[in-house]
């Protein structure tokens, strides 16, 4: 999606102000299959970008969530502990995972761009 910026740990993060909505990318579910459960962090707590906030379990396999920008967390997404496959059906949309307050827009500078992100995924997959 374009006004998505994306990190090399297969998160979205779509800004609005200072206010960040943070998810894990369609690439990122369809590698992990079927969502069984979202490890979500605390309101309040402060995430670091590039570090771990959180995991999603797959059947397949247990996956860290990294945050792409730093700040603290300002909502998350409560569905997902009653609807973990919202993960799956909607990456970009009900799938979301925590809602940040940044601490610096100048870490965007650091993602990838829609275009940049799929050539990166092209180039992790033909690695497989």
């Amino acid at each position: 999606l374009k006004d998505l910026k994306y990190a090399d740990s297969h998160e979205w993060v779509k800004v609005a102000g200072n206010s960040a909505t943070i998810g894990i990318t369609d690439h990122a579910q369809d590698h992990l299959g079927d969502v069984v459960y979202v490890e979500l962090p605390e309101v309040g707590a402060a995430v670091k970008q590039g570090e771990s906030f959180g995991a999603v379990e797959s059947v397949k396999a247990t996956s860290d969530v990294n945050s792409p920008v730093s700040g603290k967390v300002v909502e998350v997404n409560e569905e997902l502990s009653g609807s973990p496959a919202k993960v799956n059906s909607s990456p970009y949309e009900d799938g979301w995972i925590i809602k940040v307050e940044m601490k610096d827009a100048g870490e965007l500078k650091n993602l990838m761009d829609s275009e940049e992100y799929s050539k990166f995924c092209e180039e992790e997959d033909s690695k497989h």
